[in-house]
């Protein structure tokens, strides 16, 4: 069988099988493809004929390539994972990557607002105005919630119950997930869904909880933007994204007592070990914390 085909064949698993997201479907499609696109300038088409050299040949080219550690231990990966579903699916009669250790990656500890700085954010919107009555509510519900920023604008009207006070929405790998709002986050969503989105909603409009002024579901670029402008009104300088919020929410949760589990839980994390980067987080807070204050560090 070509690689094309059974790159395809491994795709389609994912999807049906693994019922992995679009997003996860489409990088492993594209680390393939590279990988693939190596193997065919060297003359090898099917999946049969792929070798470990082969492999040893595609990292050194990233490698020379000036490719980070994370984005070869990435791609690594990918065929490592392809190489194992060929096998089982007979596409292989011997598994190349089984020598193959893991590039390692550097983990990159995420940013986080201080909780001083996460208060000054969320108080920039203007209440009185339908757009800042919106953007606020946004920025407490993610800030109340960890979501991703795809989670939060693809929230429904019925993924939302505010007399009991939580969200529901579906995540990585269409798994769905419950997690609580606080009472700030519910005050400035009442309003929103009282004050400013019947003046957004359009006849036909979706039933996406938030809208642009023209009544169409909010964008990731659209929020992205938002984000940007209450962050430099705040004069926050570091790059922030409306990851940094969920960043942080989990980083507070856990500088105030939260176990590992409940935030892996409200974060939708697959594995624990994902959501441990946060306890380093808070650790080299700590750190400089200690540097800052006391007389002898």
């Amino acid at each position: 069988m070509s690689m094309d085909q059974s790159i395809q064949a491994f795709l389609d698993h994912l999807a049906i099988e693994k019922g992995l997201s679009r997003n996860t479907i489409e990088a492993y499609g594209r680390d393939l493809a590279q990988f693939a696109e190596y193997a065919r300038q060297r003359g090898i088409t099917r999946t049969q004929d792929l070798t470990e050299a082969v492999l040893i040949g595609f990292l050194e080219g990233l490698r020379g390539a000036a490719m980070s550690p994370n984005t070869i231990a990435r791609k690594l990966s990918a065929v490592k994972v392809f190489a194992r579903f060929a096998c089982r699916d007979g596409f292989l009669e011997k598994d190349f990557t089984a020598n193959m250790e893991g590039v390692h990656s550097t983990k990159k500890l995420p940013h986080v607002l201080t909780i001083d700085e996460t208060s000054l954010l969320l108080a920039q919107p203007d209440v009185s105005d339908p757009n800042g009555l919106r953007d606020k509510a946004m920025l407490e519900v993610l800030y109340a919630t960890g979501l991703r920023v795809s989670e939060l604008i693809n929230l429904r009207l019925n993924d939302v119950n505010l007399e009991v006070g939580y969200v529901r929405c579906i995540g990585k790998g269409s798994k769905e997930r419950i997690v609580p709002l606080g009472k700030v986050a519910i005050e400035y969503l009442t309003r929103y869904l009282s004050n400013s989105r019947p003046g957004f909603a359009r006849i036909g409009s979706s039933e996406y909880l938030f809208l642009t002024n023209r009544g169409k579901k909010m964008t990731r670029v659209g929020f992205w933007k938002i984000i940007k402008k209450y962050a430099s009104r705040a004069g926050i300088t570091q790059n922030i994204t409306p990851h940094t919020l969920r960043h942080s929410f989990a980083t507070h949760l856990l500088q105030n007592g939260a176990d590992l589990r409940s935030i892996q839980e409200m974060l939708g994390h697959a594995d624990i070990a994902t959501t441990e980067i946060y306890t380093h987080v808070s650790r080299e807070r700590l750190k400089q914390v200690y540097r800052q204050s006391h007389p002898r560090a």
